[in-house]
């Protein structure tokens, strides 16, 4: 317990440093509008990729629905931040995307956790399918097709950042608790898990309801940082692109997922010079870390300041 206070008050110094950082380079003009617009994707990308993580890296449930939690939230604050614009309907819609998200995900979960791989795939690709057709023809509501315009920028790098360091807090405190450790044991194997008296689907069905929860943050914050919504923003390559951040940062590590949206981040940057290729070198990239780095990054290695505590202690 004292070791893990230690580590968040680490966590937490590196976190400020980091704030601290941007803020300088942001008031000396390093960083401009662009670059400013670059960190809060990335930082939204986070938090997508982090909820992911623990769906599929952490659970080991090959999940395909995520953008479909992610339209939920963006729609929650399309909706009610047109009609209100002010930082305490933003809230309040953030709020209730997020439960919107977590009661979706919860009764999707229940009958479809049951089901292992490619059928779970296609079973929360199908999930995600069903929320878009349902916002495509939500009316007056939606604004069917052609999605909801001038949104309240609410967003900001600084909103960016904190939501990122809340999701990221709330993660980790969930897997180092014994729902997480049972969750992690589910993954390893599901039947000795079982056998010592976990009970899988409510443990797969809690990792399903987090990250849904956390695609909704994301997806509040992608309306409110874009000011444009439109149902195709939520599609199948939504979930790919973020499917791509954490494998590449390696299935089942939280530090990965920060490294591999920051690289993916500062290279979309650079590839926009080279437009007409671009997406051929970012394929290639991929294609060749994975030959050469099959599990990612970093694998499920993770920077812990714990471990630094203990070895400390060790030597006393």
């Amino acid at each position: 317990m004292k070791q893990n206070l230690k580590a968040n008050l680490v966590w937490l110094a590196f976190l400020a440093a980091g704030f601290i950082l941007i803020q300088a380079m942001v008031s000396t003009g390093l960083l401009n509008a662009y670059y400013i617009q670059i960190v809060q994707q990335i930082g939204i990308n986070i938090i997508m990729a982090v909820g992911l993580n623990l769906i599929v890296g952490f659970s080991g449930q090959f999940s395909l629905g995520h953008a479909g939690f992610m339209a939920i939230g963006a729609y929650a604050v399309g909706i009610l931040g047109t009609r209100s614009p002010n930082y305490g309907t933003f809230f309040l819609a953030l709020i209730i995307g997020m439960v919107l998200a977590g009661l979706v995900a919860f009764m999707v979960g229940m009958p479809t956790l049951r089901l292992k791989g490619d059928y779970l795939a296609i079973a929360t690709l199908g999930v995600s399918e069903i929320i878009r057709i349902l916002i495509v023809n939500g009316g007056d509501v939606t604004n069917g097709p052609r999605g909801i315009m001038s949104i309240p920028l609410f967003t900001s790098w600084q909103l960016v950042y904190v939501f990122v360091v809340i999701t990221t807090i709330f993660t980790l405190n969930f897997l180092r608790s014994p729902i997480g450790r049972a969750t992690i044991s589910v993954r390893e194997d599901e039947i000795a898990a079982e056998s010592v008296g976990v009970n899988p689907t409510k443990m797969k069905v809690i990792a399903f309801v987090f990250g849904a929860v956390t695609a909704a943050i994301a997806g509040g914050l992608q309306a409110g940082y874009v000011g444009t919504i439109v149902p195709k923003d939520f599609a199948f390559m939504t979930t790919v692109n973020i499917l791509i951040i954490i494998v590449l940062g390696g299935l089942g590590s939280m530090t990965g997922t920060f490294v591999a949206a920051i690289l993916l981040g500062i290279l979309n940057v650079y590839l926009k010079n080279f437009s007409d290729i671009s997406m051929i070198i970012y394929s290639l990239a991929l294609i060749l870390l994975m030959i050469f780095r099959p599990g990612g990054l970093l694998g499920t290695k993770e920077l812990e300041f714990s471990k630094f505590f203990k070895k400390k202690e060790g030597t006393n």
